[in-house]
């Protein structure tokens, strides 16, 4: 049986990446695809590795030590991982095995030379590429000689790099394993990479050529700049050509060395525009074969191109499907919504049954199409004008898209454009009592979902939920509460503009909706710091606290003096903000109720940082300084011509304000707290699930959409391969970044501030709490690993209304999402924390423990020496 550790190119296509690899598997495809030439060789299986890996009882015990050790330890890892490729490298060869590979080659021609290259099964997969983790050597000649190269392939497997890597990836080793392919050597005039997507703005309609002299490790180990070329719809529209000093040959003895070009040929084209065409037309056919964008490796051989690889772009953001060929602009919701993660199944759908629009998902993300809007001048105007107020570079994007020639049609006005963006006009009266009604509204709503779910199982439950989510969005869309959110943002806009123009003063508002009443997301902020209050003078209950790691601590705690009353306080703070956590738009992810170990890191922080009272102080100090701040801005305004109707019209806005901008951040704790009845029932059906044997685990009911989730519960059969795919899907979206802005092409649009007043080396954002903050800049991903102190400033991605407990401890805050109306940008005004939000790129640019400067008012952060 030894035909098996021997297959012909020709023999295996895309399908048989458990027996040749990723590389030999998509090399085994491209030799099927018409006009598509592939240099000839073969594969040696991974049934040959396996074989080996059991001639060495030894490799055993070193994968199992290997699989031990923490990612982190790069030591380790290089001793370990240097000793199992020397024991591979040292395994003689079986006679059969090497008699199977000398027949390929003699097929072949033994004498010539050969590319030897590793060919991993976890490589070049849709979600991972694992591209430059293991070797490939050229120009190798003699049977001897390749021999000796495969097992050094064989080992290749087991590079620190590729060690790490899939640590980090959470690939067990012992599941990948290693093939090898073997094929002629080409001596090319020029070579490089194609892409058949433009891998920096994803667009699907440009492809990217780079191209340089002789072989292309030149390109790939950045040996030299490579001229690239741009091409969309079969012509070049740009293209930058390099001096190309050095170029990589191969010998005639084997081996390659590094050549340098004569200086007539450096600023040559290394390929003619014609060239170029041609093989992007070659990239077009292996991208339909393959079913999406490739980076295909080529090399021009007597003005024919030849095919090395094709493996899968992995770094692109999936484009929304939509079943027509019509053009789309999507709107990223995560980025208004304080949450750019990616969601499980169950929290995107959940998310779209019970949202006021319809949402497109994509890469774990969703999207709002706004073409039709944007299509129509009346409705574009409305919608550029929302976009900009909550996030420039939202609206820097639009206008992007919208000034390249006819990709958004135009409409005329009456076109179906939907309702303004704006919502329902703000035509109430400055009331607090409405803001009163409208509380009590969502509450006994809530109240009646909590009552007649209880009795519900089975498909019953989902027939209810389907009737609780219409509930839902009647609620949401109450136009009493759109005009409440509406009077609140709009008198925040008028004082904003209106102060500058009269008084040349930048975000009043900011200053004057300090401490608003009924604001639920700082009221939980200040609330945790009464809990603080609770637990500081019981110093066994924080010596407890500080090694707490089970869920189940706040049962340990009446055990322990002053436990009974912390564990009283903490249950109360659960029972009113216990729905709420970090993501919370993801019904999947766990609440605060679900583990509230994550809310002890910052307990603790309030415990030593503030002294007792300071959630009262705060407030009043706030209240306080609004008030002093109203009087401030009357008195100069009566001073000037006009003065009294200036005063007067000011003082209604500012009531107006302080009635209405608290209550901005209701609708959201009603839709969690929704969520997290909908969220139980549904886990109390998962266990029964899990009890009838459909499932093995409840959790895995997250990775079904929810009408998946409502046919398994009436038939009882679960599809465990589908539930395993959208598993490893969940993994891999987290390695994207999801744009502001996408388009049908794929191009994701970043947009730009447009500024030229702030400092050289400052990073640009959006002003939207004033004034200057001086400290040290803490990066925190993750709200359990909080670890504040007095005057810090937190830097993050974004913030959504469940960090604002952190809020009271900082003195600053920045964040790479945000605007000026979201829930950060909103508590950072209550609590007069100067606050820059959209400063892209934040959490890398600036390094914990580095000193900053915020400068709130204006909207940039300078990094300080």
């Amino acid at each position: 049986m030894t035909e098996r550790y021997v297959l012909d190119l020709q023999e295996v296509d895309e399908t048989q990446v458990a027996v040749v690899g990723g590389k030999g598997a998509h090399l085994g495809g491209l030799s099927r695809i018409e006009g598509i030439r592939v240099p000839a060789g073969f594969c040696v299986t991974t049934d040959a590795f396996r074989r080996i890996m059991a001639e060495a009882p030894s490799l055993d015990d070193r994968l199992d030590q290997l699989s031990r050790l923490n990612p982190d330890d790069r030591e380790a890892i290089r001793t370990l991982s240097a000793q199992i490729r020397r024991t591979i490298e040292g395994i003689a060869i079986p006679d059969d095995l090497t008699a199977a590979i000398t027949r390929a080659l003699a097929r072949l021609g033994e004498q010539a030379a050969y590319a030897v290259r590793s060919s991993a099964t976890a490589e070049d997969l849709p979600t991972a590429s694992f591209a430059g983790q293991q070797d490939t050597y050229l120009n190798v000649a003699g049977p001897t000689a390749i021999l000796q190269h495969v097992s050094r392939c064989w080992a290749s497997l087991f590079t620190e790099r590729a060690v790490t890597y899939r640590q980090r990836n959470g690939i067990d080793h012992r599941t990948v394993h290693m093939a090898v392919v073997v094929q002629r050597m080409v001596f090319p005039h020029a070579s490089g990479i194609l892409f058949t997507a433009d891998p920096v703005t994803g667009n699907r309609k440009v492809a990217t050529v780079d191209a340089g002299f002789g072989l292309g490790e030149a390109l790939v180990s950045g040996l030299v700049n490579p001229d690239v070329f741009k091409v969309r719809h079969g012509e070049v529209v740009a293209k930058a050509i390099a001096a190309k000093q050095r170029a990589v040959h191969a010998l005639p003895t084997g081996g390659t060395q590094e050549v340098a070009i004569d200086s007539r040929r450096q600023e040559q084209p290394a390929l003619t525009d014609a060239q170029v065409v041609r093989l992007v037309q070659l990239g077009r056919r292996i991208e339909a074969h393959f079913g999406r964008p490739q980076d295909i490796e080529w090399c021009l051989v007597d003005d024919g191109f030849q095919i090395v690889q094709s493996r899968p772009i992995t770094t692109l953001f999936p484009v929304p499907e939509t079943g027509d060929q019509e053009n789309h602009v999507y709107v990223s919701v995560g980025h208004q919504q304080m949450m750019t993660d990616p969601m499980k199944p169950l929290g995107l759908s959940m998310w779209q049954l019970t949202a006021m629009v319809p949402m497109h998902a994509a890469g774990g993300r969703l999207f709002v199409d706004v073409t039709r809007r944007l299509a129509a001048p009346a409705s574009r105007a409305g919608l550029l004008d929302v976009m900009g107020r909550g996030d420039p570079l939202v609206r820097d994007a639009l206008e992007t898209v919208l000034d390249r020639d006819d990709f958004v049609p135009s409409l005329p006005d009456a076109g179906p454009g939907g309702p303004p963006t704006g919502g329902a006009s703000a035509t109430i009266e400055t009331d607090p009592a409405i803001v009163t009604e409208l509380i009590e509204r969502s509450q006994v709503s809530i109240a009646a979902l909590e009552r007649d779910i209880r009795t519900k199982t089975g498909p019953a439950l989902f027939e209810f939920l389907l009737e609780a989510f219409a509930e839902h969005k009647r609620v949401l869309s109450d136009p009493l509460s759109m005009q409440a959110i509406m009077a609140g943002m709009e008198a925040t806009w008028w004082l904003n503009d209106t102060l500058q123009e009269w008084l040349g003063e930048k975000n009043a508002a900011d200053t004057l909706t300090l401490s608003a009443p009924d604001n639920v997301t700082s009221e939980m902020g200040l609330a945790l710091l009464d809990v603080a209050d609770v637990i500081r003078p019981h110093s066994e209950v924080v010596a407890f606290l500080q090694g707490v790691e089970d869920e189940g601590f706040l049962d340990e705690l009446a055990k322990l003096a002053g436990g009974t009353e912390a564990r009283d306080a903490m249950e109360a703070y659960l029972d009113r903000y216990g729905m709420r956590c970090v993501g919370e738009i993801d019904i999947t992810r766990p609440r605060w109720r679900e583990r509230p170990t994550t809310l002890v890191p910052v307990l603790l922080d309030n415990v030593r940082n503030f002294e007792p009272g300071a959630a009262e102080r705060r407030f009043e100090q706030g209240r306080r300084k609004a008030q002093q701040k109203e009087q401030d801005v009357l008195s100069r305004l009566r001073a000037l011509p006009d003065g009294d109707r200036k005063a007067d019209e000011a003082k209604r806005m500012i009531d107006r304000v302080r009635t209405f901008i608290g209550y901005r951040e209701y609708p959201k704790y009603a839709i969690v707290s929704r969520y997290f009845v909908y969220k139980q029932a549904l886990l109390e059906e998962a266990e029964r699930l899990v009890q009838a044997g459909v499932l093995p685990q409840k959790e895995d009911i997250f990775y079904l959409t929810f009408q998946e989730l409502h046919d398994v519960a009436r038939s009882n059969q679960a599809d465990d391969r589908l539930i395993q795919q959208r598993k490893d899907a969940f993994r891999s979206y987290h390695a994207l970044t999801p744009p502001r802005v996408l388009t049908s092409d794929g191009e994701a649009v970043t947009g730009a501030y447009r500024r030229d007043d702030v400092p050289a080396g400052a990073l640009i954002g959006l002003p939207v709490s004033a004034g200057t903050i001086e400290g040290r800049a803490r990066v925190i991903l993750d709200i359990a690993e909080a670890d504040l102190e007095a005057g810090d400033i937190l830097v993050t991605t974004f913030t959504d209304p469940s960090w604002s407990p952190l809020f009271v401890a900082v003195a600053g805050l920045v964040t790479e999402v945000g605007g000026l109306m979201t829930h950060g940008a909103v508590i950072a005004r209550e609590y007069g924390l100067p606050a820059v939000v959209g400063v892209e790129r934040a959490t890398r640019l600036i390094r914990d423990g580095q000193r900053i400067r915020v400068h709130g008012t204006d909207g940039y952060v300078e990094i300080l020496p």
